[in-house]
């Protein structure tokens, strides 16, 4: 039980860095050329509230891989992207019920609600995607690195 949860905790930490990561790449580079200055400063920036829900990934991931292993990756790829964007909206949701504020709010583009913007989509299938190729690479490595 014990490896199990070192293993698990790992995993949780290693994705709520990697997707932490992968946002403030995101944003440095979106913002670039979606706002009408271009600043070429590359400014990225995430929440701190984003490490968990990046490092649930680790956790909700593995077995809906298995769920969905006979489905060709794009497949996958589209309904885990469904799937963030659910976990979004929750997340959203939840986070401005308890502190009275969303701290992504869009208010531009195509949104529901200010809690997920839907032409966002593709970019989180190919998130998906490739948090599912982390996954897959770094599972059995964590797990061997807690073996007795």
């Amino acid at each position: 039980m014990r490896r199990y949860l070192q293993h698990n905790l790992a995993l949780f930490i290693f994705m709520g860095c990697i997707g932490i990561t992968v946002e403030i790449f995101f944003t440095a580079i979106y913002d670039t050329f979606s706002l009408p200055t271009h600043n070429m400063s590359l400014k990225g920036y995430s929440y701190l509230w984003m490490f968990p829900i990046y490092g649930i990934t680790a956790i909700a991931f593995p077995p809906l891989i298995n769920i969905l292993t006979k489905l060709k990756w794009w497949g996958r790829g589209l309904v885990f992207g469904l799937g963030i964007l659910i976990v979004e909206y929750i997340a959203g949701a939840t986070l401005r019920y308890f502190t009275g504020a969303c701290p992504w709010e869009y208010q531009v583009g195509p949104h529901i609600n200010g809690l997920i913007r839907l032409d966002y989509y593709p970019f989180w299938v190919l998130f998906a995607i490739g948090t599912e190729a982390v996954i897959r690479w770094l599972h059995p490595r964590v797990s061997s690195a807690f073996r007795e």
